[in-house]
């Protein structure tokens, strides 16, 4: 992806550079993004990657027997707090990559003539409601340039890691995010 060389996401550079780098990646990254600090939830694609013998590739993961890609889900560590659901939730949008986008990510977002259009491509997948799609799209915008007309109006208007530019900006982000929380009753 055309943009920036690494996503200050979690504290590996390995993981920072996958998820700048594959669009796959930063989509599972995404998917894991729940219940989960934002460090585990996107050094998760680095972790799969590695125990998928060097691919994330959408049609592998959706082709994939559910039991064995759960056991790699689980395998210490684990990729998240909840590796079967996990492992289900991210062969699922595997498998709406590869039926609906020809296993192309791009193609969420390249040949949209709107944000809107961008937005609803991704809140089409299984597990994305429009937090999780704007939340996506905010980093797709604000790091990569995917502005379709209306871009603006559908990034976060609320603390997001489309925020952060830095090393040092996902401590502030946690902050931020828990005061604006706090806020919202």
């Amino acid at each position: 992806m055309a943009g920036v060389s690494e996503l200050f996401f979690t504290d590996r550079d390995d993981a920072n550079r996958l998820l700048a780098a594959d669009p796959m990646a930063l989509l599972v990254g995404v998917v894991l993004y729940q219940q989960v600090p934002t460090e585990k939830a996107f050094v998760g694609p680095l972790l799969l990657q590695e125990r998928l013998g060097g691919r994330l590739d959408p049609h592998e993961i959706a082709g994939t027997d559910p039991g064995d890609l759960e056991e790699i889900f689980r395998q210490k560590p684990a990729l998240h707090r909840f590796p079967a659901s996990m492992a289900k939730k991210v062969q699922a949008v595997c498998a709406h990559v590869v039926d609906q986008h020809d296993g192309d990510v791009t193609e969420l977002w390249n040949n949209a003539a709107t944000a809107a259009e961008v937005v609803a491509r991704m809140q089409a997948m299984p597990g994305f409601g429009e937090y999780k799609a704007r939340v996506y799209f905010g980093v797709l915008a604000e790091r990569f340039g995917v502005r379709p007309d209306g871009w603006e109006s559908l990034t976060p208007d609320w603390p997001s890691i489309a925020d952060i530019t830095e090393p040092d900006d996902l401590a502030e982000l946690k902050l931020r995010k828990k005061a604006w929380k706090e806020s919202q009753g």
